[in-house]
């Protein structure tokens, strides 16, 4: 258990590396170019930092595997707990962020996360659809 519980919390930094890696984000994101330091300093060629940005990819995959796997274990109550904090965190987030933005760009931005919303959903529906059909066979 001890060994999974570290092997998960070092799973979860891994997207901050992946965001912060040169040629992750577009200027101005997160830095820029300049990713961290370590990465910085091993001045990688474009293929280098592609197989890395594929490798760190990956690593979030399996995270995300591995961290489903645990909750799936948790009873109904304590995930819909989970789910409820980490939504009320997001909005607090987005409320705090829509806060700094000018009219127009609160409307981008309400428009943008309605789109990732609309997606989200349009998402969970396939994998429903899926995994239904998938018990048919």
């Amino acid at each position: 258990m001890r060994k999974s519980l570290v092997a998960l919390l070092f799973a979860a930094a891994l997207p901050t590396l992946a965001f912060a890696m040169p040629g992750g984000m577009p200027d101005g994101q997160h830095g820029g170019k300049r990713g961290p330091h370590m990465f910085h300093q091993l001045d990688l060629s474009k293929d280098q930092q592609r197989e890395m940005r594929k490798l760190m990819g990956e690593q979030m995959k399996q995270r995300r595997e591995i961290t489903q796997r645990y909750l799936d274990k948790l009873p109904e109550t304590e995930r819909k707990a989970m789910q409820d904090e980490l939504k009320a965190s997001q909005d607090k987030t987005h409320q705090g962020m829509r806060a700094l933005l000018k009219p127009e760009q609160q409307k981008a931005f309400d428009e943008g996360l309605k789109k990732m919303e609309d997606k989200r959903a349009e998402r969970a529906e396939f994998l429903k659809w899926k995994a239904e059909r998938d018990q048919q066979n």
